[in-house]
């Protein structure tokens, strides 16, 4: 029995790096090496994209899981527990499993410096491979060509979105961040774009790796009907169910899912009602979840924290009025646009209450310094998220919401304080 547990090995990893986030393949692929490279499943998808990875992921792992596919998954960052991250056949890898992973990419690293990102995605890897899985699918961290996901060759990848975000690692502006997120693509093999209008570096950059590329509203459509919508590629078409995620883009994330399936329908079988049934099962925490009590305000959290997913969220909002006003609960990290996720959302915002997240990670900006970034908005400021939560609950009168998000760092407590207050999960708005 190893004497570390999950807990040592995780305080361990944040030490043993000099840094947080360490772009380059070099360390991950000599490590995965060493321990011998195992192919993590016949079958790998790999998901990258500034917003819609995880709700990608979660519609590929339902509809798979449907027509009967033993499915892994590798998903970061996560809300309540690292088990999250690693999924086999719907279940979370327990304690020993990653314990046990830990030690053999200890054992393998030498003196290979590896990051905390770094040591999950291999114990994601060498998980998957002991399982005896049919398909992994795989969420990019960040960016996508220097990410340690992009060891695997994908045999196919998915680049949902693209927009600014992480600006110090990726470039500054969308081309240059679409370059590096078609770094996992791979020639000849299917390449899914889920935008309809990508910007000029994410093609081009497609098109130089020769990947099979689809493209949305070009190669593949999608037609709104009355109960429902339709996805069309070619002579192929599914008429299809809306799915219980209810954001905007949800529909658009499970087409760009449904295309991977159809790239790969040589190997992985191809099943209509299988893929339907995956649509409608999807579920994924903290994307725009509304929350419920009797007597309470509603409370929706969301890990939107970049403005495109702002924008999003806005729309959300505009299509969903409360009969009340909408308090916001929001923190950010300090690399984040505060200005750009804050612009779209305050037409809907009554008052802010700003949550302080540098006791959470040394990137997180103090309630202060984030309302310094906030011009002309009603904001009191707080020392954590469960503080803003309990002052926007007593501020709420019969028929006011309050809106969770800015990071996983908001969302992760905002449900752990809901679950402690009695609040229930509602599907469906």
């Amino acid at each position: 029995m190893s004497a570390k547990s999950l807990t040592d090995w995780l305080d361990y990893q944040q030490r043993t790096h000099p840094r947080s986030i360490a772009l380059g393949l070099d360390r991950a692929r000599q490590v995965w090496h060493a321990m011998g490279a195992p192919a993590p499943a016949p079958v790998v998808i790999t998901v990258g994209g500034t917003n819609g990875k995880g709700s990608t992921v979660a519609f590929l792992e339902a509809m798979l899981a449907a027509s009967g596919k033993r499915v892994g998954c590798y998903t970061s960052p996560h809300l309540l527990r690292y088990n999250e991250r690693v999924r086999v056949a719907g279940q979370e890898a327990d304690d020993a499993a990653l314990v046990d992973a830990f030690e053999r990419i200890e054992a393998a690293r030498g003196s290979v410096p590896l990051t905390y990102f770094e040591f999950g995605t291999l114990a994601a890897l060498w998980i998957f491979a002991q399982s005896g899985i049919d398909v992994a699918v795989l969420e990019v961290g960040l960016g996508g060509r220097l990410d340690a996901v992009n060891i695997i060759d994908a045999d196919a990848a998915i680049v949902v979105t693209v927009d600014l975000d992480h600006q110090d690692w990726l470039g500054n502006d969308v081309d240059a961040i679409g370059r590096e997120k078609a770094g996992i693509f791979r020639k000849d093999r299917p390449a899914i774009i889920g935008m309809r209008a990508p910007p000029r570096g994410l093609l081009d950059e497609a098109v130089r790796l020769g990947a099979r590329v689809t493209l949305a509203g070009n190669d593949f459509r999608i037609v709104p009907l009355v109960d429902g919508w339709r996805w069309e590629c070619g002579t192929a078409s599914l008429r299809l169910p809306e799915p219980e995620l209810t954001a905007p883009c949800q529909v658009d994330n499970a087409a760009a899912a449904i295309m991977a399936l159809h790239g790969l329908r040589g190997r992985i079988g191809w099943d209509g009602n299988a893929i339907a049934s995956g649509v409608r099962a999807a579920r994924i925490p903290a994307r725009l979840q509304r929350l419920r009590k009797p007597g309470a305000p509603d409370l929706v959290v969301d890990v939107g924290h970049n403005p495109q997913a702002a924008r999003v969220h806005a729309q959300w909002l505009g299509g969903h009025p409360s009969p009340g006003r909408n308090l916001a609960v929001f923190g950010a990290l300090a690399d984040k646009d505060v200005a750009g996720i804050v612009a779209p959302l305050a037409p809907h915002v009554a008052h802010w209450h700003l949550c302080g997240l540098d006791g959470d990670t040394p990137r997180g900006l103090a309630a202060a310094q984030l309302r310094e970034r906030m011009t002309g908005a009603k904001a009191s400021t707080h020392v954590g998220v469960d503080a803003a939560l309990d002052a926007a609950a007593a501020q709420a009168v019969a028929g006011d919401r309050i809106l969770a998000f800015g990071s996983f760092f908001v969302a992760g407590p905002a449900l752990q304080w809901a679950r402690r207050h009695g609040y229930r999960d509602e599907q469906r708005v």
